[in-house]
Protein backbone atom coordinates (compact mmCIF):
# COMPACT_ATOMS: atom_id res chain seq x y z
CA UNK A 1 0.00 0.00 0.00
CA UNK A 2 1.18 3.52 -0.77
CA UNK A 3 0.05 7.03 -1.56
CA UNK A 4 0.47 7.28 -5.35
CA UNK A 5 -0.17 11.01 -5.68
CA UNK A 6 2.26 13.69 -4.44
CA UNK A 7 2.00 14.43 -0.71
CA UNK A 8 0.45 17.71 0.35
CA UNK A 9 -2.95 19.37 0.04
CA UNK A 10 -4.71 18.90 -3.29
CA UNK A 11 -8.03 18.14 -4.90
CA UNK A 12 -7.50 14.38 -4.85
CA UNK A 13 -5.26 11.78 -3.24
CA UNK A 14 -4.94 8.20 -4.53
CA UNK A 15 -4.01 5.35 -2.21
CA UNK A 16 -3.05 2.16 -4.06
CA UNK A 17 -3.06 -1.42 -2.78
CA UNK A 18 -1.80 -4.51 -4.61
CA UNK A 19 -1.88 -8.16 -3.64
CA UNK A 20 -4.24 -11.07 -3.00
CA UNK A 21 -5.85 -9.35 0.00
CA UNK A 22 -6.18 -5.86 -1.53
CA UNK A 23 -9.95 -6.14 -2.11
CA UNK A 24 -10.64 -7.78 1.27
CA UNK A 25 -8.71 -5.10 3.16
CA UNK A 26 -10.46 -2.28 1.30
CA UNK A 27 -13.85 -3.90 1.86
CA UNK A 28 -13.29 -3.74 5.63
CA UNK A 29 -13.52 0.06 5.36
CA UNK A 30 -15.86 0.45 2.37
CA UNK A 31 -19.64 0.66 2.67
CA UNK A 32 -22.53 0.54 0.16
CA UNK A 33 -21.18 -2.28 -2.07
CA UNK A 34 -19.69 -5.74 -1.83
CA UNK A 35 -16.43 -5.18 -3.73
CA UNK A 36 -15.66 -8.90 -3.89
CA UNK A 37 -18.68 -9.36 -6.15
CA UNK A 38 -17.71 -6.58 -8.57
CA UNK A 39 -15.86 -7.19 -11.85
CA UNK A 40 -12.46 -5.72 -12.61
CA UNK A 41 -11.95 -2.39 -14.36
CA UNK A 42 -14.92 -0.84 -12.56
CA UNK A 43 -15.24 2.16 -10.23
CA UNK A 44 -17.49 2.42 -7.20
CA UNK A 45 -18.60 5.37 -5.10
CA UNK A 46 -18.94 4.91 -1.36
CA UNK A 47 -17.86 5.86 2.14
CA UNK A 48 -14.80 4.76 4.07
CA UNK A 49 -15.31 4.11 7.79
CA UNK A 50 -12.81 3.10 10.42
CA UNK A 51 -14.12 -0.39 11.31
CA UNK A 52 -12.98 0.00 14.92
CA UNK A 53 -14.28 3.49 15.77
CA UNK A 54 -16.97 3.58 13.03
CA UNK A 55 -15.89 7.16 12.27
CA UNK A 56 -16.45 8.24 8.65
CA UNK A 57 -13.06 8.91 7.08
CA UNK A 58 -14.02 10.16 3.62
CA UNK A 59 -16.30 9.81 0.63
CA UNK A 60 -14.28 8.08 -2.05
CA UNK A 61 -14.25 6.39 -5.44
CA UNK A 62 -12.71 2.92 -5.48
CA UNK A 63 -11.29 1.50 -8.73
CA UNK A 64 -10.88 -2.28 -9.00
CA UNK A 65 -8.34 -3.98 -11.26
CA UNK A 66 -8.40 -7.76 -11.00
CA UNK A 67 -5.28 -9.73 -11.77
CA UNK A 68 -3.86 -10.59 -14.18
CA UNK A 69 -5.41 -7.59 -16.00
CA UNK A 70 -3.70 -5.02 -13.80
CA UNK A 71 -0.42 -3.13 -13.59
CA UNK A 72 1.13 -5.68 -11.23
CA UNK A 73 -0.91 -8.67 -12.52
CA UNK A 74 -2.28 -8.94 -8.98
CA UNK A 75 -5.56 -7.59 -7.63
CA UNK A 76 -5.13 -3.82 -7.40
CA UNK A 77 -7.35 -1.28 -5.65
CA UNK A 78 -7.01 2.47 -6.06
CA UNK A 79 -8.86 4.63 -3.54
CA UNK A 80 -9.42 8.20 -4.74
CA UNK A 81 -10.29 10.51 -1.87
CA UNK A 82 -9.92 14.17 -0.98
CA UNK A 83 -6.36 15.47 -0.99
CA UNK A 84 -5.96 16.28 2.68
CA UNK A 85 -2.85 15.06 4.50
CA UNK A 86 -4.98 14.36 7.57
CA UNK A 87 -7.52 12.28 5.61
CA UNK A 88 -4.77 10.33 3.85
CA UNK A 89 -3.07 9.53 7.16
CA UNK A 90 -6.37 8.34 8.64
CA UNK A 91 -7.17 6.11 5.64
CA UNK A 92 -3.71 4.58 5.52
CA UNK A 93 -3.66 3.97 9.28
CA UNK A 94 -7.01 2.16 9.05
CA UNK A 95 -5.79 0.04 6.12
CA UNK A 96 -2.63 -0.86 8.05
CA UNK A 97 -4.74 -2.05 10.96
CA UNK A 98 -6.60 -4.37 8.56
CA UNK A 99 -3.37 -6.08 7.49
CA UNK A 100 -1.91 -3.91 4.72
CA UNK A 101 1.74 -2.92 4.82
CA UNK A 102 3.55 0.10 3.42
CA UNK A 103 5.10 -0.40 -0.02
CA UNK A 104 8.82 -0.17 -0.58
CA UNK A 105 10.25 2.25 -3.13
CA UNK A 106 9.19 1.19 -6.61
CA UNK A 107 7.50 -1.96 -5.28
CA UNK A 108 4.45 -1.78 -7.56
CA UNK A 109 6.67 -1.64 -10.65
CA UNK A 110 8.98 -4.29 -9.18
CA UNK A 111 5.97 -6.60 -8.76
CA UNK A 112 5.01 -5.89 -12.37
CA UNK A 113 8.52 -6.93 -13.43
CA UNK A 114 8.59 -10.07 -11.27
CA UNK A 115 5.18 -11.13 -12.61
CA UNK A 116 6.32 -10.69 -16.22
CA UNK A 117 4.12 -7.71 -17.04
CA UNK A 118 7.22 -5.62 -17.81
CA UNK A 119 10.83 -6.44 -18.50
CA UNK A 120 13.55 -4.56 -16.65
CA UNK A 121 14.18 -2.00 -19.39
CA UNK A 122 10.45 -1.25 -19.56
CA UNK A 123 10.29 -0.95 -15.77
CA UNK A 124 13.10 1.61 -15.81
CA UNK A 125 11.25 3.48 -18.56
CA UNK A 126 8.36 3.99 -16.11
CA UNK A 127 10.62 6.15 -13.94
CA UNK A 128 11.92 7.98 -17.02
CA UNK A 129 8.38 8.67 -18.20
CA UNK A 130 7.41 10.12 -14.83
CA UNK A 131 10.52 12.33 -14.88
CA UNK A 132 10.12 13.40 -18.54
CA UNK A 133 10.07 17.19 -18.86
CA UNK A 134 10.32 17.66 -22.61
CA UNK A 135 8.63 16.25 -25.72
CA UNK A 136 11.76 14.31 -26.70
CA UNK A 137 12.36 12.75 -23.28
CA UNK A 138 8.67 11.80 -23.15
CA UNK A 139 8.82 10.24 -26.61
CA UNK A 140 11.97 8.23 -25.89
CA UNK A 141 10.68 6.95 -22.53
CA UNK A 142 7.31 6.01 -24.04
CA UNK A 143 8.99 4.10 -26.86
CA UNK A 144 11.04 2.15 -24.32
CA UNK A 145 8.01 1.51 -22.12
CA UNK A 146 6.16 0.09 -25.12
CA UNK A 147 9.02 -2.36 -25.61
CA UNK A 148 10.76 -0.93 -28.67
CA UNK A 149 14.26 -1.16 -27.15
CA UNK A 150 13.54 -4.52 -25.51
CA UNK A 151 12.19 -6.05 -28.71
CA UNK A 152 15.33 -5.02 -30.59
CA UNK A 153 17.59 -6.54 -27.92
CA UNK A 154 15.58 -9.74 -27.68
CA UNK A 155 15.77 -10.19 -31.44
CA UNK A 156 19.56 -9.80 -31.43
CA UNK A 157 19.94 -12.06 -28.42
CA UNK A 158 17.75 -14.80 -29.89
CA UNK A 159 19.89 -14.99 -33.01
CA UNK A 160 23.07 -15.22 -30.97
CA UNK A 161 21.59 -17.88 -28.69
CA UNK A 162 21.16 -20.22 -31.66
CA UNK A 163 24.88 -20.10 -32.42
CA UNK A 164 25.79 -20.25 -28.73
CA UNK A 165 23.78 -23.46 -28.38
CA UNK A 166 25.65 -24.99 -31.32
CA UNK A 167 29.01 -24.01 -29.80
CA UNK A 168 27.99 -25.55 -26.47
CA UNK A 169 26.99 -28.71 -28.36
CA UNK A 170 30.44 -28.84 -29.92
CA UNK A 171 31.94 -28.82 -26.43
CA UNK A 172 29.87 -31.88 -25.56
CA UNK A 173 31.42 -33.67 -28.54
CA UNK A 174 34.90 -32.19 -28.07
CA UNK A 175 36.72 -35.50 -28.45
CA UNK A 176 35.17 -36.10 -31.86
CA UNK A 177 36.42 -32.81 -33.36
CA UNK A 178 33.13 -31.85 -35.04
CA UNK A 179 31.74 -28.41 -35.90
CA UNK A 180 28.01 -27.76 -35.65
CA UNK A 181 28.24 -23.96 -35.84
CA UNK A 182 28.98 -22.54 -39.29
CA UNK A 183 31.97 -20.25 -38.62
CA UNK A 184 31.32 -18.14 -41.72
CA UNK A 185 27.68 -17.59 -40.81
CA UNK A 186 28.63 -16.84 -37.22
CA UNK A 187 31.14 -14.24 -38.40
CA UNK A 188 28.54 -12.49 -40.53
CA UNK A 189 26.03 -12.51 -37.67
CA UNK A 190 28.58 -11.19 -35.19
CA UNK A 191 29.50 -8.32 -37.52
CA UNK A 192 25.84 -7.41 -37.94
CA UNK A 193 24.97 -7.66 -34.25
CA UNK A 194 28.10 -5.82 -33.16
CA UNK A 195 27.24 -3.00 -35.56
CA UNK A 196 23.70 -2.69 -34.18
CA UNK A 197 24.88 -2.81 -30.56
CA UNK A 198 27.62 -0.26 -31.27
CA UNK A 199 24.99 2.00 -32.86
CA UNK A 200 22.82 1.71 -29.74
CA UNK A 201 25.84 2.58 -27.64
CA UNK A 202 26.59 5.65 -29.77
CA UNK A 203 23.00 6.80 -29.28
CA UNK A 204 23.69 7.15 -25.56
CA UNK A 205 25.31 10.56 -26.16
CA UNK A 206 22.02 11.78 -27.58
CA UNK A 207 20.02 9.88 -24.96
CA UNK A 208 21.99 11.43 -22.14
CA UNK A 209 21.34 14.90 -23.58
CA UNK A 210 17.60 14.19 -23.91
CA UNK A 211 17.35 12.82 -20.38
CA UNK A 212 19.61 15.23 -18.51
CA UNK A 213 19.63 18.33 -20.71
CA UNK A 214 22.34 19.96 -22.84
CA UNK A 215 24.94 21.41 -20.51
CA UNK A 216 25.62 24.83 -22.01
CA UNK A 217 28.34 26.88 -20.38
CA UNK A 218 28.15 30.67 -20.74
CA UNK A 219 31.74 31.95 -20.63
CA UNK A 220 33.59 35.11 -21.55
CA UNK A 221 35.57 38.02 -20.19
CA UNK A 222 34.32 40.03 -17.18
CA UNK A 223 31.44 42.43 -17.86
CA UNK A 224 30.61 40.83 -21.21
CA UNK A 225 26.99 40.39 -20.09
CA UNK A 226 26.95 36.68 -19.23
CA UNK A 227 24.72 37.02 -16.17
CA UNK A 228 22.41 39.42 -18.02
CA UNK A 229 22.13 36.85 -20.82
CA UNK A 230 21.27 34.09 -18.34
CA UNK A 231 18.53 36.27 -16.84
CA UNK A 232 17.21 37.05 -20.30
CA UNK A 233 17.09 33.38 -21.29
CA UNK A 234 15.38 32.42 -18.03
CA UNK A 235 13.13 35.50 -18.10
CA UNK A 236 13.82 36.13 -14.44
CA UNK A 237 16.49 37.86 -12.36
CA UNK A 238 18.35 34.67 -11.46
CA UNK A 239 21.89 36.07 -11.45
CA UNK A 240 23.19 39.28 -9.84
CA UNK A 241 24.13 41.84 -12.49
CA UNK A 242 26.65 44.59 -11.77
CA UNK A 243 28.88 46.91 -13.78
CA UNK A 244 31.75 45.94 -11.46
CA UNK A 245 34.00 43.33 -13.14
CA UNK A 246 34.25 39.97 -11.36
CA UNK A 247 30.80 40.04 -9.74
CA UNK A 248 30.15 36.36 -10.54
CA UNK A 249 32.53 34.30 -8.41
CA UNK A 250 30.92 30.86 -8.78
CA UNK A 251 28.68 29.31 -11.40
CA UNK A 252 24.90 29.68 -11.45
CA UNK A 253 22.88 26.96 -13.16
CA UNK A 254 19.30 26.74 -14.42
CA UNK A 255 17.27 25.11 -17.19
CA UNK A 256 15.23 26.27 -20.17
CA UNK A 257 13.36 24.16 -22.74
CA UNK A 258 13.71 25.39 -26.32
CA UNK A 259 11.80 23.59 -29.07
CA UNK A 260 11.50 20.38 -26.98
CA UNK A 261 15.20 20.39 -26.04
CA UNK A 262 16.21 21.05 -22.46
CA UNK A 263 19.25 23.33 -22.07
CA UNK A 264 21.06 23.44 -18.76
CA UNK A 265 22.66 26.93 -18.82
CA UNK A 266 25.64 27.55 -16.57
CA UNK A 267 26.67 31.16 -15.90
CA UNK A 268 30.35 31.32 -14.94
CA UNK A 269 32.93 33.72 -13.57
CA UNK A 270 34.54 36.13 -16.05
CA UNK A 271 37.81 34.95 -17.57
CA UNK A 272 40.83 37.20 -17.13
CA UNK A 273 44.54 36.64 -16.62
CA UNK A 274 44.85 38.68 -13.42
CA UNK A 275 41.93 37.99 -11.03
CA UNK A 276 41.34 40.65 -8.39
CA UNK A 277 41.61 38.23 -5.46
CA UNK A 278 41.86 34.58 -4.52
CA UNK A 279 38.09 34.05 -4.60
CA UNK A 280 37.83 35.32 -8.16
CA UNK A 281 40.81 33.14 -9.12
CA UNK A 282 38.96 30.09 -7.81
CA UNK A 283 35.92 31.15 -9.86
CA UNK A 284 38.03 31.41 -13.02
CA UNK A 285 39.49 27.95 -12.40
CA UNK A 286 36.00 26.50 -11.92
CA UNK A 287 34.87 28.15 -15.15
CA UNK A 288 37.55 26.30 -17.07
CA UNK A 289 36.59 23.05 -15.36
CA UNK A 290 32.94 23.53 -16.30
CA UNK A 291 33.87 24.25 -19.93
CA UNK A 292 35.58 20.84 -19.96
CA UNK A 293 32.27 19.24 -18.91
CA UNK A 294 30.09 21.16 -21.37
CA UNK A 295 28.18 19.82 -24.36
CA UNK A 296 28.03 23.34 -25.83
CA UNK A 297 29.93 26.58 -25.15
CA UNK A 298 28.40 30.04 -25.47
CA UNK A 299 31.28 32.49 -25.69
CA UNK A 300 29.81 35.90 -24.79
CA UNK A 301 31.77 39.02 -25.64
CA UNK A 302 31.27 42.79 -25.63
CA UNK A 303 30.84 44.01 -29.20
CA UNK A 304 32.20 47.42 -28.22
CA UNK A 305 35.41 46.06 -26.67
CA UNK A 306 36.71 43.17 -28.79
CA UNK A 307 37.55 42.60 -32.43
CA UNK A 308 36.86 39.37 -34.37
CA UNK A 309 40.54 38.48 -33.98
CA UNK A 310 40.29 38.88 -30.18
CA UNK A 311 37.23 36.63 -30.02
CA UNK A 312 38.81 34.03 -32.28
CA UNK A 313 41.91 33.95 -30.08
CA UNK A 314 39.84 33.58 -26.89
CA UNK A 315 37.80 30.70 -28.34
CA UNK A 316 40.94 28.97 -29.62
CA UNK A 317 42.54 29.20 -26.17
CA UNK A 318 39.45 27.86 -24.38
CA UNK A 319 38.98 24.93 -26.76
CA UNK A 320 42.64 24.04 -27.29
CA UNK A 321 42.13 20.70 -25.51
CA UNK A 322 38.48 20.39 -26.60
CA UNK A 323 38.58 20.50 -30.41
CA UNK A 324 35.18 18.82 -30.83
CA UNK A 325 33.31 21.11 -28.42
CA UNK A 326 30.58 23.03 -30.30
CA UNK A 327 30.98 26.81 -29.79
CA UNK A 328 28.58 29.66 -30.49
CA UNK A 329 29.99 33.17 -30.28
CA UNK A 330 27.50 35.66 -28.83
CA UNK A 331 28.18 39.35 -29.41
CA UNK A 332 26.44 41.34 -26.68
CA UNK A 333 25.58 45.06 -26.32
CA UNK A 334 24.22 45.35 -29.84
CA UNK A 335 22.54 48.61 -28.82
CA UNK A 336 25.91 50.24 -28.00
CA UNK A 337 28.00 48.98 -30.92
CA UNK A 338 28.93 51.25 -33.84
CA UNK A 339 27.97 50.39 -37.44
CA UNK A 340 31.62 49.60 -38.18
CA UNK A 341 31.85 47.16 -35.24
CA UNK A 342 28.68 45.41 -36.30
CA UNK A 343 29.83 45.23 -39.91
CA UNK A 344 33.13 43.62 -38.86
CA UNK A 345 31.37 40.82 -36.98
CA UNK A 346 28.76 40.30 -39.65
CA UNK A 347 31.53 39.83 -42.21
CA UNK A 348 33.32 37.47 -39.79
CA UNK A 349 30.07 35.57 -39.31
CA UNK A 350 29.68 34.98 -43.04
CA UNK A 351 33.25 33.75 -43.48
CA UNK A 352 34.64 32.04 -40.38
CA UNK A 353 32.59 31.73 -37.23
CA UNK A 354 28.87 31.77 -36.55
CA UNK A 355 28.05 34.66 -34.26
CA UNK A 356 24.76 35.76 -32.73
CA UNK A 357 24.40 39.51 -32.17
CA UNK A 358 22.19 40.43 -29.21
CA UNK A 359 21.43 43.00 -26.57
CA UNK A 360 20.85 40.92 -23.45
CA UNK A 361 19.87 43.96 -21.38
CA UNK A 362 17.18 45.00 -23.87
CA UNK A 363 16.15 41.41 -24.68
CA UNK A 364 16.96 41.93 -28.38
CA UNK A 365 18.09 39.12 -30.67
CA UNK A 366 17.08 36.34 -28.27
CA UNK A 367 14.94 34.51 -30.83
CA UNK A 368 17.83 34.52 -33.29
CA UNK A 369 20.13 33.29 -30.50
CA UNK A 370 17.79 30.41 -29.68
CA UNK A 371 17.64 29.45 -33.36
CA UNK A 372 21.45 29.51 -33.49
CA UNK A 373 21.59 27.35 -30.35
CA UNK A 374 19.34 24.74 -31.91
CA UNK A 375 21.40 24.83 -35.08
CA UNK A 376 24.62 24.25 -33.16
CA UNK A 377 23.14 21.35 -31.21
CA UNK A 378 21.66 19.63 -34.23
CA UNK A 379 24.78 20.26 -36.28
CA UNK A 380 26.82 18.56 -33.56
CA UNK A 381 24.55 15.52 -33.64
CA UNK A 382 23.25 16.12 -30.12
CA UNK A 383 19.59 16.14 -31.09
CA UNK A 384 17.33 14.06 -33.25
CA UNK A 385 13.72 13.23 -33.89
CA UNK A 386 13.48 10.61 -31.16
CA UNK A 387 11.76 8.16 -33.52
CA UNK A 388 14.49 5.47 -33.46
CA UNK A 389 15.78 3.50 -30.48
CA UNK A 390 17.83 5.74 -28.21
CA UNK A 391 19.69 4.62 -25.09
CA UNK A 392 19.19 6.98 -22.14
CA UNK A 393 20.18 4.78 -19.20
CA UNK A 394 23.75 4.60 -17.88
CA UNK A 395 23.27 0.98 -16.81
CA UNK A 396 22.17 0.05 -20.32
CA UNK A 397 25.15 1.85 -21.86
CA UNK A 398 27.60 -0.01 -19.62
CA UNK A 399 26.01 -3.35 -20.49
CA UNK A 400 26.22 -2.51 -24.19
CA UNK A 401 29.92 -1.66 -23.77
CA UNK A 402 30.53 -5.10 -22.27
CA UNK A 403 28.54 -6.75 -25.06
CA UNK A 404 30.51 -4.94 -27.78
CA UNK A 405 33.78 -5.93 -26.11
CA UNK A 406 32.92 -9.64 -25.97
CA UNK A 407 31.36 -9.73 -29.43
CA UNK A 408 34.62 -8.25 -30.72
CA UNK A 409 36.55 -10.94 -28.84
CA UNK A 410 34.46 -13.67 -30.51
CA UNK A 411 35.10 -12.17 -33.96
CA UNK A 412 38.79 -11.91 -33.21
CA UNK A 413 38.81 -15.51 -32.00
CA UNK A 414 37.17 -16.68 -35.19
CA UNK A 415 39.82 -14.92 -37.23
CA UNK A 416 42.63 -16.44 -35.20
CA UNK A 417 41.10 -19.91 -35.13
CA UNK A 418 40.72 -20.04 -31.35
CA UNK A 419 39.19 -23.06 -29.69
CA UNK A 420 35.46 -23.54 -29.28
CA UNK A 421 35.61 -23.18 -25.49
CA UNK A 422 37.05 -19.65 -25.77
CA UNK A 423 34.51 -18.61 -28.40
CA UNK A 424 31.66 -20.01 -26.33
CA UNK A 425 32.88 -18.24 -23.17
CA UNK A 426 33.02 -14.82 -24.84
CA UNK A 427 29.64 -15.37 -26.48
CA UNK A 428 28.14 -16.29 -23.10
CA UNK A 429 29.49 -13.03 -21.63
CA UNK A 430 27.99 -11.03 -24.52
CA UNK A 431 24.61 -12.72 -24.11
CA UNK A 432 24.67 -12.12 -20.36
CA UNK A 433 25.39 -8.41 -20.87
CA UNK A 434 22.46 -8.03 -23.27
CA UNK A 435 20.25 -10.06 -20.94
CA UNK A 436 21.04 -7.79 -18.00
CA UNK A 437 19.37 -4.87 -19.79
CA UNK A 438 15.98 -6.55 -20.06
CA UNK A 439 16.28 -8.55 -16.84
CA UNK A 440 16.63 -11.97 -18.45
CA UNK A 441 19.84 -12.08 -16.42
CA UNK A 442 19.57 -10.26 -13.08
CA UNK A 443 20.46 -10.39 -9.41
CA UNK A 444 18.70 -9.30 -6.25
CA UNK A 445 21.33 -6.57 -5.73
CA UNK A 446 20.71 -5.20 -9.21
CA UNK A 447 16.93 -5.12 -8.73
CA UNK A 448 17.28 -3.45 -5.34
CA UNK A 449 19.58 -0.81 -6.82
CA UNK A 450 17.13 -0.04 -9.64
CA UNK A 451 13.82 0.02 -7.80
CA UNK A 452 14.98 1.97 -4.75
CA UNK A 453 15.39 4.94 -7.11
CA UNK A 454 11.62 4.94 -7.79
CA UNK A 455 9.05 6.89 -5.82
CA UNK A 456 7.21 4.92 -3.12
CA UNK A 457 3.80 4.96 -4.86
CA UNK A 458 5.10 3.59 -8.19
Amino acid sequence: MALSTPPGAGALAVVRLSGPDAIRITQALFSKKNLAAQPGHTVHYGTLRDPESHVVLDEVVVALYRGPRSYTREDVVEISGHGSDFIVRQIMAALLRQGARLAEAGEFTKRAFLSGALDLAQAEAVADLIAADSALSHQVALNQLRGGFSDELRGLRARLVQFAALLELELDFGEEDVEFADRTGLGRLLAEVQGVVAGLLRSFELGNVIKNGITTVIAGRPNAGKSTLLNALLREERAIVSATPGTTRDFIEDEVTIDSLRFRFVDTAGLRDNPADEVEAIGVRRTRERIGQAALLLYVFDLTELTPADVQADIAELTATLPSLPVLAVGNKLDLATPAQLAAFREWDSKRQEVALISAGQRRGLEELQAALLGQVRGAGLAGTGTSTIVTNVRHARALEVAVQHLGAVREGLGLGRGTELLAADLRHALAALGEITGEVSSDDLLTSIFTQFCIGK
